[in-house]
């Protein structure tokens, strides 16, 4: 049997807290830390659906990357989401930890499992963090690396597209259809912070979520003047679901006993669009 404790470690080792931002809040949200898990379900956000299918699967572990208590709180009264969340899963039985910050840096986190998606070479010189940890360099937000060939906006958006669950915003671009990309910066959920540094500049295309109107339209006025890359903005909730596969497998290799399960909920706040003529 293994305790939540032990399976903390586990988590530790595989996306150490200590990376982590400074503002960030990973770990440990509710849960009794010698109570015994048997079942663990991954989810991007810890929201109603996930919560609920976590308490009906008899998970004791929900694992989410988003934290529930990123924003300061000053009560877990049951009128209030956050409250009710966490008081069905404290009478359900089931912990809440998360892995957010400390989960983005590593090879195997969002981004990475992005750039393995869409063909990037792994490894130390072909993938270079946008913003490097200060205790290891190697390792830090967002990446940047070279597509094995030159393909057209289009065509990287199409494979985006492809590879991102679907959501209700799709894919958006800014940029020339035709406009040649092999050079791909690239951060999993929010990214418009890395807007202006100089290895998204130097890139073909910048892939993130949760674009701006003003910082992208400044981005790509400066773009057209001096040079930078396209634009590709899909929902920030895809960007960060496909690392949640790679997690599990590695978490029932250290725990064979533990029954892990993917949520295939779609937690994107948008739910339909409407078409408008242009």
């Amino acid at each position: 049997m293994t305790t939540l404790r032990e399976l903390r470690a586990t988590i530790d080792a595989l996306y150490p807290a200590a990376d982590a931002q400074s503002w960030d809040a990973v770990g440990l949200a509710s849960g009794d830390p010698d109570a015994v898990i048997e079942r663990m379900l991954l989810a991007v956000d810890p929201v109603a659906a996930t919560v609920t299918e976590a308490l009906e699967w008899r998970a004791q572990l929900l694992f989410t990357h988003h934290p529930l208590l990123l924003r300061g709180v000053t009560s877990i009264a049951e009128d209030q989401y956050k409250g009710a969340l966490l008081a069905r899963l404290i009478r359900g039985g089931c912990a809440l930890e998360s892995a957010h910050t400390n989960a983005d840096v590593v090879e195997s986190g969002p981004t990475g499992t992005i750039f393995d998606r869409l063909g990037i070479p792994a490894g130390a010189e072909e993938r270079i963090p946008i913003e490097p940890l200060a205790n290891n360099p190697a390792r830090g937000i967002g990446l940047v690396g070279e597509l094995p060939e030159s393909i057209t906006l289009r065509e990287f958006a199409e494979r985006v597209a492809e590879i991102f669950p679907a959501t209700a915003g799709g894919v958006r671009v800014a940029g020339e259809p035709e406009q040649p990309v092999r050079r791909v910066a690239c951060c999993s959920g929010a990214g418009d912070s890395l807007l202006s540094h100089p290895l998204v500049r130097g890139a073909d295309v910048y892939l993130t979520s949760d674009l701006r109107h003003h910082p992208a339209s400044e981005a790509r006025e400066q773009a057209i003047l001096a040079g930078g890359p396209a634009l590709v903005d899909a929902a920030h909730f895809a960007s960060e679901w496909l690392w949640l596969d790679g997690a599990a497998a590695r978490i029932r290799e250290a725990h064979p006993d533990i029954e892990v399960r993917v949520s295939t909920h779609n937690t994107d706040p948008w739910t339909f669009t409407v078409a408008q003529q242009a």
